[in-house]
């Protein structure tokens, strides 16, 4: 006990702190520039033979790396550096902080599940991956959701689960073969039962897990069956045995240095398309930083073995020197196009959707702020519609914080954040609905190449840097709902994008400031759920909107595993519905200044 004591003393006020919590997420672009500026004149210089390149230090533990700077190797190149500063720059390096796995790992939990029964995927309802399903759609029909329109209002908490030393509850939950399968900030993955909320293993990642898990067959290794399939935000991909949590494959998709994984990997049959992303626009105002190298992509791997069957991307055009500051380093492009978002699967066209991010420098390619259309056995290009051109940005790059580095004329980052989402019609057509951060919701006719059939503005003034529609909507067969970070939800008509109806949300007393909605939602036959940054879900009825429902978060809760919990914002992560039961992850950061909270949250009728 004393142990754990102590490295709760040694780590709480990294990871428990509201503030400290809020500034390490919002400034890892300006951590990725202290590197730079302090570190990378030997770490990642060719000439400086002794100095162990980024790629090595990133495979380095935490707890290695916060002693060299303190106590080792390194304590005198970091003596000017705070003792923040130290533990953020081993957090943008290792992808967590030191001294966690003796509070974090699930063998220290005493609630373990007294079995562990085979999986059997067919034996229960799943929401398997971000999407619920290939279309990206997050709509659950009712055999599988268990929960009817009439049940929710009865719906209480069932049971809570508590993720040691975390602050945000990051990836989505997925539920496949009666088990729960979520991420979090720390890098930890678990397993856990849907029914009463035991936990079966835990799993440390490398960094933080944000993207949902997709769990699906494995063949030739060894004894497993089934895997579970997830990255990181170091751009590692992995495939953990789905019912002992052992690794059987690791790979990395890509090697720049501030490479991630924030959309979801998607699972479908021998493949796993992994989308990819990075923070190289937090890092490139700097006169230090060799601004920019960075292409956004999708990796196709084998499932059983994660070999690289194909890499797409975004940027066409070769990485070439474009010049240097007046500070002598070295410019490069074109870059950017990050997809953030996870791939969706259309066998009809044997193709996947993906959108993707502004560029960082320019000249801007074709490609960027763009839904795409890749060929799932090549990879291969077979169109792409670029719907907000010429968007070149860099976050440091707001006057009067403007630097040599910044594109000029700034664009105004209209990523596209959510994933596409696929319907089809009353009539046959079909649609492809993309929502984007400038709060323009776009739909495409996948059949003819993405021409646009409709497309409405949703934000009632110009999007900021947090954006209109950040994470996901849903749809299901007669409308998409959206949330909005201005407040409220909106439903349009699948058929022309027109206004069902619109519902502004007020937040919980004292937290007008976390008036946003832009989590993913879901939605199940005649209601849509939908989770807020002042921490309430919320369950709205699909006809008219009005709240049939809703459970404030933000409190502390009794937990399953006796780890001290409560609940906070809620952003990235998104509610999801499967078996009669709702599972809700509170506690998210984000760049709004949020509130923390580590808990997993299980509701059902009662």
């Amino acid at each position: 006990m004393a142990r754990r004591l102590a490295i709760i003393a040694a780590i709480g006020t990294w990871f428990v702190a509201p503030g400290l919590a809020s500034a390490q997420l919002r400034t890892q672009g300006s951590t990725a520039g202290t590197f730079t500026e302090s570190c990378a004149i030997c770490h990642g210089n060719p000439s400086v033979e002794r100095a162990p390149a980024v790629a090595t230090l990133r495979q380095m533990t935490p707890e290695s790396i916060y002693a060299a700077l303190t106590t080792g190797s390194m304590r005198a190149q970091a003596a000017s550096l705070s003792d923040d500063v130290k533990h953020a720059l081993t957090v943008y390096l290792a992808g967590r902080p030191p001294g966690i796995a003796e509070l974090a790992d699930a063998k220290t939990m005493p609630n373990h599940c007294s079995s562990n029964p085979p999986i059997d995927l067919s034996s229960s309802p799943a929401w398997n991956g971000w999407g619920a399903d290939t279309m990206n759609s997050r709509s659950q029909p009712a055999a599988t959701a268990g929960i009817s329109a009439s049940q929710v209002p009865q719906l209480k908490l069932k049971w809570a689960f508590g993720f040691p030393a975390a602050t945000v509850v990051y990836s989505p939950p997925s539920v496949a073969g009666g088990r729960v399968f979520v991420g979090i900030d720390t890098g930890y993955i678990y397993s856990i039962d849907a029914a009463s909320g035991c936990v079966y293993w835990s799993f440390a990642a490398q960094a933080g897990v944000r993207s949902a898990i997709s769990v699906g067959p494995i063949q030739s290794q060894g004894s497993a069956k089934y895997a579970a399939y997830f990255g990181d935000i170091r751009g590692n991909v992995y495939a953990v045995n789905a019912e002992t949590g052992t690794l059987l494959w690791k790979v990395s998709a890509d090697p720049h240095p501030v490479a991630r994984i924030t959309g979801s990997p998607k699972l479908y049959k021998d493949r796993l398309y992994v989308p990819v992303a990075s923070l190289e626009e937090g890092a490139g105002g700097s006169l230090a930083y060799q601004c920019c190298t960075f292409r956004g992509s999708v990796v196709a791997l084998d499932v059983n073995t994660g070999q690289q069957v194909w890499k797409t991307y975004t940027i066409t055009g070769p990485l070439v020197p474009t010049g240097k500051n007046s500070k002598g380093t070295q410019l490069w492009g074109p870059s950017g196009g990050g997809v953030w978002d996870s791939p969706t699967v259309d066998p009809e066209h044997h193709a996947i959707y993906i959108g993707t991010g502004d560029a960082y420098t320019r000249p801007v390619g074709p490609h960027t702020d763009s839904i795409m259309a890749l060929d799932m056995k090549s990879g291969n290009i077979l169109w792409s519609v670029q719907d907000t051109p010429d968007d070149a940005w860099i976050a440091a790059c707001h006057p009067p914080n403007v630097s040599e580095n910044c594109p000029s004329p700034l664009g105004p980052d209209s990523d596209f954040g959510t994933p596409p989402i696929l319907r089809t019609l009353p009539d046959g057509h079909r649609l492809l609905l993309a929502g984007q951060k400038s709060g323009t919701v776009w739909a495409h006719d996948p059949d003819k190449h993405g021409a646009l059939k409709w497309k409405i503005a949703l934000a009632p003034k110009p999007a900021g840097d947090q954006g209109e529609i950040a994470w996901g909507g849903a749809a299901d067969e007669q409308a998409a709902y959206y949330g909005l970070n201005s407040g409220g939800v909106v439903a349009l008509a699948l058929t022309d994008g027109t206004k069902k109806w619109f519902v502004p949300l007020d937040p919980a007393a004292g937290l007008e400031q976390h008036h946003s909605e832009d989590g993913p939602l879901a939605v199940i036959p005649g209601v849509v759920f939908s989770d807020g940054w002042d921490g309430v879900i919320r369950a709205l009825s699909t006809d008219d909107g009005h709240v049939i429902w809703q459970y404030d978060t933000v409190k502390s809760f009794e937990t399953v595993n006796g780890v001290a919990a409560k609940g906070g914002s809620m952003g990235a992560a998104g509610p999801i519905i499967a078996g009669g039961t709702l599972f809700v992850p509170s506690g998210y950061v984000g760049v709004q200044n949020g509130m923390p909270g580590n808990v997993l949250l299980a509701f059902s009728p009662q």
